[in-house]
């Protein structure tokens, strides 16, 4: 006879534990989860136009230093500012070693540099040399940036503290006499 064995049963359905029912769930939702339609919405729209920097040159790429603080300058409009500075900057240089010795430029505002002299003589030597030093100072700056100069001898004595003070007086009025 042939070889007749038995035809086995089909293996009885075992019944669905929670682990395979949460693997179903997950299996059916995964497909329409927002996560996924919008994985999908953005792969079929067309992607956006960012700006790329190409080979050109970009105000996104780094810049030069001497260009962004020229750029900073001119926005807040320091230009005659610094040129004032750096001129003063270079005060012994532009009238001379004996003058810059005994002075000292110490304000520019509104055209009006104030220089003070290290005694009344030397104020009395650069007021008469004044025009000479704005002619020179405008020839570094441009004409008409100073139109005049302050000058001014050196500070005297304050009696407001020390031993010639007077507490609630108007100070020492007979100490020179």
């Amino acid at each position: 006879m042939a070889d007749e064995r038995p035809l086995e049963d089909p293996p009885p359905e075992v019944p669905a534990d929670g682990l395979d029912l949460a693997r179903a769930l997950t299996r059916a939702t995964a497909r329409t989860s927002p996560a996924t339609r919008a994985k999908k919405r953005s792969r079929s729209l067309p992607p956006s136009r960012s700006r790329v920097s190409g080979s050109h040159p970009d105000e996104r790429d780094p810049q030069l230093l001497d260009t962004t603080v020229g750029r900073l300058v001119e926005d807040h409009g320091w230009e005659v500012d610094l040129k004032v500075h750096a001129v003063l900057g270079r005060w012994t240089e532009l009238v001379g070693t004996d003058i810059g010795a005994h002075s000292t430029p110490e304000t520019f505002a509104d055209g009006r540099l104030v220089v003070r002299t290290d005694s009344t003589a030397w104020a009395t030597q650069l007021t008469l040399l004044a025009p000479q030093v704005v002619r020179r100072l405008n020839d570094e700056l441009g004409h008409g940036t100073v139109l005049a100069i302050d000058v001014r001898g050196p500070q005297g004595p304050t009696w407001k503290k020390g031993p010639r003070s007077v507490r609630d007086g108007r100070g020492p009025r007979d100490t020179y006499g």
